[in-house]
């Protein structure tokens, strides 16, 4: 199973992006599927996840500002992004787990500049 992420780009300050990740293949028994990001200089940090109860969870740095959520027909996770800052700039990644498997995306790249 891969993960592609996509949805990436060059934004303004305030402005907003939609980030998708695609499964290639079902995942059985997932925990959760969560959005990580990394910024330049910086290491890799948890964004946002979801768990399969529905819960969702966020990093202080982006409640209320992004929004994550599944499309469980297209096997797709999304992240919603709003309100965006030159701070969120970063290669975002999702990720899907489950009791015995991690499977990481490839990476999408994010821009929030002037």
């Amino acid at each position: 199973v891969q993960l592609q992420a996509s949805g990436g780009g060059l934004v303004q300050p305030g402005g907003s992006l939609r980030l998708s990740c695609a499964a290639s293949g079902a995942i059985f028994s997932i925990i959760g599927r969560r959005w990580y990001r990394q910024g330049p200089g910086k290491e890799r940090e948890f964004v946002a996840g979801v768990f399969s109860s529905g819960a969702t969870t966020y990093a202080d740095s982006v409640k209320g500002r992004f929004a994550i959520y599944t499309e469980n027909a297209k096997n797709t996770l999304h992240l919603q992004m709003n309100s965006l800052k030159p701070e969120d700039t970063a290669v975002y990644y999702c990720n899907v787990y489950s009791s015995n498997q991690n499977y990481w995306g490839q990476g999408t790249l994010v821009t929030v500049s002037s």
